[in-house]
């Protein structure tokens, strides 16, 4: 149950900055309204997971899920690419994620 909030909390923000792209500038009321309910969800749920996981292993987990979640739903959803730089980069973020959860004994405490 640790990390439900964790996974609640990227997935809100995954979903509040694709919203945001829909905001053109904030100009358009109900893709703001969408994002900023999705980033209050998703701080709210961070805060909620940080009783029980370290902040550096919570944030390492929540950028480095939610860039690839982002980078995926962006390809799925608009055709975006990413190059061979940006995808090894992706790589390593998530071997350091990895790393982090299999090995540190911060992600025990």
């Amino acid at each position: 149950m640790t990390y439900v909030p964790l996974a609640i909390a990227i997935l809100a923000e995954v979903f509040a900055t694709t919203a945001l792209k829909h905001t053109d500038g904030f100009s358009r009321p109900l893709w703001v309204v969408l994002t900023v309910a999705g980033y209050a969800i998703a701080f709210y749920c961070l805060s909620l997971a940080l009783k029980s996981i370290p902040t550096g292993v919570a944030y390492a987990i929540w950028s480095g899920v939610g860039i690839i979640l982002i980078s995926l739903f962006a390809w799925l959803s608009r055709g975006e690419r990413l190059d061979t730089p940006a995808m090894i980069g992706m790589t390593f973020i998530i071997t350091g994620v990895v790393v982090m959860n299999l090995f540190s004994g911060a992600s025990a405490q």
